[in-house]
């Protein structure tokens, strides 16, 4: 992974919430290896993994905090002393939300004002977060245009958009340089491939690898615009350390500005695999959207932002990854 900095971060302090998940470990792991003067890490391990993070233990710039966002104290604690802060902590998945709505909001919603009130009382100088592309709702038109959003299917759509709001409003009322990304279908290595609310990828990898069912909500011609994560990595950077004062107050689409269907994923993940596994069609979830596209324009201009994996480089990584990952499970 390239430098998307070109400033000395040496003398920096970061904060990563959810530095032990998925998106948050890649984060963690580019600040160390382009010389962070201090990375800590305040994670539940709810969805996240220790594992995620075992390179790093041994680092004396690496500090990890066990904590819930939903303790404004412990918010507080690990923002004493930091200059940067990239909000990553959440509780995903749109079927989640839909079967446990009260979780999802304390977690999204409450976790987030903790979060960027203690940014906000220890005078960080910058603080970006995750919000999401679920905020797009019924918007029918693409591609997705930051301006231009719809009515919200899902609770976790609910809270995502909340947490912009309350950015809005923070970034306004008390001048804080806040950023948001919505994320486009992140995708890559050390994403999660358990659990009831597992993402598609993951998913659809380790069914081929293991034959075991891959199941496809619907048709299979709903459209995503997958986004490998080195490129969410590039935008928690730049959002951070921009010095383009117009880039602050701002939410961005993060993605690639293509987008494949869940049919086409399948078929190149199988590929790939050299598999003829095939799928298992079912009904379609509740809360999705039928097809997302970014505009990637507003991100490229302010943040200068450009993908720098498109997707089926991107996908060829994570399924190396995973077949690694299992052959030495199975060792």
């Amino acid at each position: 992974m390239g430098a998307f900095h070109t400033s000395d971060i040496s003398g920096k302090s970061f904060l990563v919430t959810g530095g032990a998940g998925f998106i948050g470990s890649h984060i963690v792991a580019y600040l160390l290896v382009h010389g962070a003067g201090n990375v800590r890490v305040l994670d539940n391990l709810a969805t996240g993994s220790l594992n995620n993070v075992a390179l790093f233990k041994n680092d004396s710039r690496y500090e990890f905090m066990e904590g819930d966002i939903r303790d404004p104290t412990t918010c507080i604690k690990a923002c004493a002393g930091i200059d940067h802060v990239s909000h990553q902590a959440a509780l995903g998945s749109v079927p989640r939300s839909v079967k446990d709505p009260v979780t999802s909001n304390d977690v999204n919603v409450s976790g987030f004002v903790n979060m960027i009130t203690g940014a906000k009382d220890a005078g960080v100088k910058t603080f970006v977060y995750a919000s999401s592309s679920s905020v797009y709702g019924d918007e029918p038109n693409l591609p997705k245009k930051e301006d231009r959003t719809g009515n919200l299917l899902s609770p976790y759509a609910a809270t995502k958009m909340t947490n912009e709001l309350y950015a809005s409003v923070f970034g306004r009322l008390y001048g804080m340089k806040v950023v948001g990304f919505r994320y486009f279908n992140v995708f890559g290595p050390r994403q999660d491939p358990n659990g009831p609310y597992a993402a598609v990828i993951p998913l659809f990898i380790s069914g081929i690898l293991n034959n075991t069912p891959v199941y496809i909500n619907g048709d299979g011609e709903q459209t995503r615009d997958f986004t490998f994560v080195e490129n969410a990595v590039q935008a928690n950077i730049k959002g951070m350390l921009t010095d383009n004062d117009a880039a602050y107050g701002q939410v961005y689409n993060i993605a690639v500005g293509a987008n494949f269907t869940v049919n086409f994923l399948f078929e190149a993940i199988s590929k790939l695999l050299y598999s003829d596994h095939r799928p298992v069609y079912r009904e379609s979830r509740a809360g999705d959207i039928r097809d997302s596209l970014a505009d990637i324009s507003k991100a490229r201009q302010l943040l200068g932002y450009e993908p720098t994996r498109q997707f089926l480089d991107g996908l060829k990584l994570t399924v190396e990854y995973f077949t690694d990952k299992i052959a030495t499970q199975k060792l």
